[in-house]
């Protein structure tokens, strides 16, 4: 299993979001310094959505799926 970068997001909210639906259709993921993210104290450190390589066409589609509805959400 190897992972890779599906997305990066700099609010914790929109990043659960994709990681949310990844989940209920099935793929895996894992959200990288979620913890990390202090936009609010001036630092932008991102986000990273990540999922396992063999699962990447599946979970690019679902999220131009969620871009093309109107964002993350």
């Amino acid at each position: 299993m190897a992972l890779i970068e599906l997305a990066r997001f700099y609010n914790s909210f929109e990043a659960g979001i994709i990681q949310s639906r990844l989940e209920s259709d099935g793929i895996p993921s894992v959200l990288f310094d979620l913890e990390m993210s202090l936009q609010a104290m001036g630092m932008a450190i991102p986000i990273w959505v990540m999922v396992d390589e063999e699962d990447e066409a599946e979970a690019r589609a679902i999220l131009a799926a969620a871009w093309e509805e109107g964002g993350a959400a």
